[in-house]
């Protein structure tokens, strides 16, 4: 039975344990929810970050760590009565640790939109490939003659 490679099983299972709980008691902390999937050779991910300027966001690879940091500022009035002020400010920190068999040194990164967009791509060494197989005989080579003639003699 063939399985098919995923570098973000443990990360994924991980986070749905860690952030059950994490969310009720970090309910003020900025988020940054993210949607991941495989698209042929490449898993995509789009990561919420409305608000945020673009020059403050940075995609790190530190070893197999994928490390997504941006910052949205508050308004700066002072002469203002907030009424409701639920849009988060501060620092978006995600950390991901993925697994073998990505090529993490070609990620493409664009955001638009309010939405960040990588693109990660499986290594070539983790690429699903056929593997020849030869059938008997074929490819070897007969060494030496299986018939000796015998010397003529005059």
């Amino acid at each position: 039975m063939a399985t098919r490679f995923d570098p973000f099983t443990d990360t994924a299972r991980w986070m749905d344990q860690l952030l059950g709980t994490a969310r009720e008691a970090t309910a003020s902390a900025p988020v940054m929810p993210i949607d991941l999937y495989r698209s042929g050779d490449h898993y995509v991910m789009h990561v919420d970050l409305p608000g945020v300027d673009p020059g403050s966001i940075d995609v790190a690879v530190d070893d197999r760590v994928l490390t997504i940091r941006a910052q949205r500022s508050g308004r700066g009035e002072s002469d203002v009565q907030w009424l409701a002020r639920e849009r988060t400010t501060g620092t978006y920190v995600r950390q991901l640790t993925v697994g073998r068999g990505l090529a993490l040194d070609a990620i493409d990164a664009t955001y638009t939109d309010g939405v960040l967009t990588l693109s990660i791509p499986v290594a070539e060494e983790a690429k699903p490939r056929r593997v020849e197989i030869k059938h008997g005989a074929q490819g070897q080579q007969q060494i030496g003659s299986t018939h000796d003639e015998p010397a003529a003699t005059a």
